[in-house]
């Protein structure tokens, strides 16, 4: 760890290093990590997109307006 802080103060060209700041760029960071998607969803998300495009799946735009509307969708960027 000492090696990694001693290159970010060369990097800054300064000693003083903001902790907080370094806590939440890595927590944001990890974040990130944790919610990438895994092969199997990504495959599952293609499969679903197919069906929607080939017409296998009708879209029921008034519930997706609702759930616009009532702010159920989460947005994964601060």
């Amino acid at each position: 760890m000492r090696e990694v802080l001693d290159e970010l103060r060369a990097a800054l060209g300064r000693n003083r290093i903001d902790f907080a700041e370094l806590a939440v760029l890595g927590a944001r960071t990890k974040l990130r990590e944790l919610r990438q998607e895994s092969p199997e969803a990504a495959a599952a998300r293609a499969r679903l997109l197919q069906e929607l495009d080939d017409g296998g799946i009708e879209i029921d735009v008034a519930a997706a307006d609702e759930v616009k509307r009532l702010g159920l969708i989460v947005d994964d960027e601060p």
